[in-house]
């Protein structure tokens, strides 16, 4: 499978060109070095048993341990836990409320169990394949199990000679891996098996978000360009992706369009809810759903500000950007709604917040503010019309609009990203780690350009999650079947398959 994974991936790649490499690498949303152990308890072991003459040796000659910053570490502790808390309770309150009462207590439970396998399965190989050298498309197997990551490895950040404990690295990619894959849930909601939707995640997981987040995010690290000969080496041992220039600082084609085009082609093969069109599906409590969308917005600052690595202006920039797009987005559909239907809504203005929280993702930490209120307007409109116009003509059930949001919202955020990251429209350019220089015009690949490569990143995240989930929704049928039964499906699958009721009348 993983063969054949890496012939259709390489024959994508030939069908998008080549393009021109760009002058030097973008600052992109996670990179993880290779890790840089520290050398220091094995140099004071070495010291230890080493002859008494060993002692003249010049203090010079030792091995300098990597610079942990603790103040950058207590800011991604702080990161991490909001977007645990962004996922549960978060994404499972904001998918709870949207749904029918019957089956409620389901995708609470999807998202939360969901959230642990995936957890699991990073801790397992997850990491390793994501974040160690292999090839263009996937990782290697050194760190199974996180072997040899423990509490003195290092994980490389946005700057030279500042690191943070890899630990904390791999929890905060952890939280990343699981919200992507809760994020489908809402997409096949209320007629898919409990079993199948686990064995589905497993399979999608490995075939998809892995290789997907190693082309985006794989990289050996600033240190390791000192020069254009090492700026090539580590251009070639980078991810597919990262080595075109492609911008996404906290997951607009990882996270979002993945998970938005995997909603998709499961509401296309599930089919649709029975009585879709004919009976009312209106959402239970859209007290529930406003709780999780302000528990979204909340966490999303640790998802987009938690993505720079360091607490630094970069940082500070990802974090207001979040805020300002956000509320424009939710102005944007809210007006807009009321314009078309002569009401404004909580579940519009709640659907508008998720949006711009999405758009502004892979642009956060690029853009500047106006940049963020133009994508968050954007974001706003076009999603509105993602989950209107653009529903009726595609004709799937996608229950709570995972695509109309995440998938559209993913393609708005990411190619404007290459617009508005322009320095000539206020925007942070890229960083050029030969100059030791960030933002410089003449380092900027140009807007014509950098959208180009922008859209080859869109591309890929479509073909990719498309194709994995396809054939991973067959062999899933084939093996547990998808579909619960029609009995059970009206009857709702609180009861049927968790042998409790949200609510107690």
């Amino acid at each position: 499978m993983k063969k054949l994974f890496v012939m259709l991936l390489t024959a994508g790649a030939l069908a998008l060109g080549a393009v021109a490499p760009t002058a030097a690498l973008a600052q992109t949303a996670a990179p993880a070095a290779e890790t840089k152990k520290d050398e220091a308890p094995a140099a004071a072991e070495a010291k230890k048993d080493a002859p008494a003459a060993a002692a003249d040796a010049k203090p010079a000659d030792a091995p300098k341990p990597p610079n942990i910053n603790k103040g950058d570490t207590a800011f991604m502790y702080t990161a991490t836990v909001l977007v645990i808390l962004m996922t549960i309770p978060g994404l499972a309150l904001f998918y709870g409320g949207l749904v029918r009462s019957k089956n409620m207590l389901s995708v609470l439970m999807q998202v939360f169990v969901v959230f642990s396998l995936i957890a699991v399965l990073w801790a397992i190989y997850g990491y390793s394949l994501t974040f160690t050298g292999g090839n263009a498309f996937y990782g290697g197997f050194s760190k199974l199990m996180l072997s040899g990551v423990n509490g003195e490895s290092a994980a490389a950040t946005f700057s030279k000679d500042t690191y943070i404990p890899e630990l904390i690295f791999v929890a905060f990619q952890c939280t990343f891996a699981a919200i992507t894959c809760g994020l489908i849930v809402g997409a096949y909601a209320e007629r898919m098996k409990f079993s199948a939707v686990l064995l589905f995640m497993v399979i999608w997981f490995t075939f998809s978000y892995i290789p997907m987040a190693h082309m985006v995010w794989y990289w050996d690290g600033p240190d390791a360009i000192k020069d254009e000969a090492t700026l090539k080496t580590v251009t070639e041992a980078a991810g597919w992706l990262w080595a075109k220039g492609a911008l996404d600082f906290a997951g607009g084609t990882v996270v979002h369009i993945n998970a938005g085009v995997a909603g998709l082609v499961a509401a296309y093969v599930l089919g649709k809810r029975i009585g879709f069109g004919k009976e009312a599906m209106a959402p239970h409590s859209l007290t529930l759903t406003m709780v999780g969308a302000a528990l979204l917005w909340v966490g999303w600052f640790g998802f987009n500000a938690g993505s720079n690595l360091e607490a630094n202006g970069v940082a500070a920039f990802a974090f207001v950007n979040t805020l300002f797009a956000t509320a424009a987005a939710v102005l944007a559909w809210t007006f807009a709604e009321w314009m078309l239907k002569g009401k404004p809504s909580m579940l519009g203005a709640a659907s508008g917040a998720v949006a711009g929280l999405v758009a502004i993702t892979p642009a956060c930490g690029f853009v500047g503010i106006g940049g963020a209120l133009v994508i968050g307007v954007a974001a706003g409109l076009l999603c509105l019309w993602g989950v209107t116009g653009l529903k009726r003509m595609l004709g799937a059930d996608d229950a709570l609009d995972v695509f109309g949001v995440h998938g559209i919202g993913g393609i708005v955020g990411a190619l404007l990203t290459g617009v508005f990251a322009s320095p000539s429209l206020g925007g942070a350019g890229i960083c050029n780690y030969v100059t030791n220089k960030c933002g410089d015009a003449a380092d900027f690949a140009g807007i014509g350009a950098q959208v180009w490569i922008q859209f080859q990143g869109v591309l890929t995240a479509i073909v990719l999650s498309g194709v994995v989930s396809f054939i991973a929704l067959k062999v899933v049928d084939m093996i547990v079947g998808l579909r619960v039964s029609e009995e059970e499906e009206r009857e709702g699958l609180d009861t049927t398959y968790h042998g409790e009721s949200a609510y107690k009348l």
